[in-house]
């Protein structure tokens, strides 16, 4: 089971050696959201860096993916456990790296997953969640690098929403449904920003973060579980 970090340890806005601008917390909060419901792709300041290609991921493809499917080779791919027939998922060498992958980057960019136009590191960092496995030093030490910035104390508040979501699923999750808490990292943030709405309650002027009751959190991730679709990538 992931760690959560300390709830403000990539909340400034970055201005030090070696950080990266996240951009401001609420707008890229809505915009991942939107990604995740599978209504457009995020927007990722990636530049050079392939670390989320790198680090021994494993890449989720839906049969409706036709066009990726056709720039995969058929060897490269194997049945998705636990999911329908037709779901596939993309493996990796023996250093970690996607296969398709070269030194310039992506060699099937315009044609590739869901799973990768939706995959963000800022995920990490937004919901204090640390990166999970030896073998994903590289996209750690990435996403520890992000920094966001805040319009305003309300927009600061949803941070430490976030973050307490990840931390209170980690540490009640055997007091949750069966299933519903990943054991994966990337699956628990993307869960805790799904939520973290609940550890809010507004009070003007002031935001203060809460612990929402346990029956609100269950009917929510139930909810989560029935709606779900396949996870968009298994870090």
């Amino acid at each position: 089971m992931p760690v959560p970090d300390a709830p403000n340890a990539t909340a400034d806005a970055a201005g030090g050696d070696g950080e990266l601008a996240a951009g401001d917390f609420a707008a890229w909060v809505a915009d991942m959201q939107r990604a995740l419901r599978g209504q457009g792709s995020t927007q990722v300041p990636c530049g050079s860096c392939t670390a989320c290609c790198t680090s021994s991921q494993f890449v989720h493809i839906g049969p409706d993916e036709t066009a990726t499917l056709a720039h995969i080779p058929s060897g490269l791919l194997f049945p998705a456990p636990r999911l329908p027939r037709g779901h596939v998922l993309l493996g990796y060498d023996k250093h970690g790296h996607c296969p398709l992958v070269r030194d310039n980057g992506c060699s099937i960019y315009e044609h590739r997953p869901k799973a990768c136009r939706t995959y963000d590191c800022r995920v990490f960092p937004a919901t204090g969640t640390r990166v999970d496995g030896p073998d994903k030093a590289r996209l750690a030490e990435q996403a520890q690098r992000w920094r966001f910035s805040f319009a305003n104390q309300a927009d600061r508040a949803k941070h430490q929403a976030a973050c307490a979501a990840a931390t209170f699923l980690v540490e009640h999750a055997k007091e949750l449904p069966e299933g519903a808490v990943p054991s994966t990292a990337a699956e628990l943030a993307v869960l805790a920003l799904g939520i973290h709405d609940l550890f809010l309650r507004v009070e003007q002027p002031r935001v203060p973060v809460v612990e929402p009751d346990m029956n609100m959190v269950r009917r929510r991730l139930t909810s989560l579980q029935r709606s779900a679709r396949p996870s968009p990538g298994r870090p």
